[in-house]
Order: structure tokens, then C-alpha cells, then sequence
């Protein structure tokens, strides 16, 4: 069966011709023909969807890695207050142990200190905590903390001279500034 269908325009007079045909199944299918005007419309119509769809697919792509991104950085630095407390902790227990060494304390209690600092270590070793080193560095105030200046002649201006205080780094990240002193040419 075929249907005429004339379509006509102003700017153009062009036919559409709308065809029947039997297709295998026994439904009818329809084939158009239109004007070159309108399937370019069409063509770029079809560019211009097919480009969005590209640009929502990349901002969808770069939301979810953006999403990972931050998911891994916050398992990686959710104990850091945890990670903050410990290090008190090791600090005197390493103070304890350089006491103790230091008063002749006995030899078993030095022993099981020992032990105790180097599981301390090795936990801190495990989550990624590292000393900030300090002495003989140059001043940086991402990981420094200035207590006081002292003038010296032996050293560069801004050098930090003396640790009052380790600093720690956590992965990329200072978890604590580094109390230091720090070394000002003298007049």
C-alpha cells in the first residue's frame, strides 16, 4: 500500500513522499524522504546532541574519579587525629627510654621500653608518619614552627639551629609543625 502525503512550502516546494512497504515480520515500515534543507537541520541537530552527550559523558567520567579521588584521601587521613594522639604517646615513651638509659634504671625495664618505642615506630612507619626533619634545614613555615630567633655567626640566616619540638608528616600532609629555633645573622 502506498500513501502520498505533499507538503508544501514557501521557501521550498520540495515533495515528501511517505512510502508503505511490508517489512519481514508483516509491520509496516514508513521511508521519508525530505529536503536537503531539513536533513541538514537534521544532521546538525544530531552533531549538536551528540556533543553534549560527549561533554555530560566527560563531566560524569571526571565527577566519579574526582569522587575516588576524594574517597581515598579521606580512608588515607581519617585517623589523623588518632595518628596526632599516638605520636604524644611515642614521644614519652621515647622519653622515657633516654631516661631511663641515662639514670641507670634496670636493664629489664630498658629492654621492654625498647620494645615498646619500636612497635611504636613501626606502627607510625606503617600508616605513613614520618619525622619533619628540622636541624640544619632551611626555615619552612609548612612545617616549621618558629619559637624563637638566635643570632649566630656560624650559621645561614633563617637555618633552623635547635628542634624543641618533632614535627610529623602524614603521607604529603604536616600533622604537626616542628617547634624549632631559628638562626638570624647578628649586626
Amino acid at each position: 500500500m502506498n500513501e502520498h502525503v505533499k507538503h508544501d512550502s514557501e521557501e521550498n516546494s520540495s515533495e515528501e513522499v511517505v512510502k508503505e512497504t511490508q517489512n519481514i515480520q508483516g509491520e509496516a515500515e514508513k521511508d521519508i524522504v525530505i529536503s536537503a534543507a531539513e536533513y541538514q537541520k537534521l544532521v546538525e541537530d544530531s552533531a549538536g546532541y551528540k556533543d553534549k552527550y560527549v561533554r555530560i559523558l566527560a563531566e560524569f567520567d571526571n565527577a566519579r574519579k574526582r569522587n575516588e579521588r576524594d574517597r581515598a584521601e579521606l580512608i588515607k587521613y581519617a585517623h589523623e587525629e588518632v595518628i596526632i594522639e599516638i605520636l604524644g604517646l611515642h614521644e614519652d615513651l621515647e622519653r622515657s627510654l633516654d631516661s631511663s638509659k641515662k639514670f641507670g634504671t634496670d636493664a629489664n625495664l630498658i629492654k621492654g621500653l625498647e620494645l615498646v618505642v619500636g612497635k611504636m615506630r613501626e606502627l607510625l612507619k606503617k600508616y605513613d608518619v614520618k619525622p619533619v626533619e628540622s636541624v640544619g634545614k632551611k626555615f619552612d613555615p609548612v612545617c616549621h614552627e618558629a619559637m624563637m630567633q638566635a643570632e649566630s655567626q656560624e650559621h645561614e640566616d633563617g637555618t633552623v639551629v635547635e628542634e624543641f619540638q618533632r614535627g610529623y608528616w602524614l603521607g604529603d600532609r604536616v600533622v604537626r609543625t616542628a617547634k624549632v629555633k631559628v638562626a638570624k645573622k647578628s649586626n
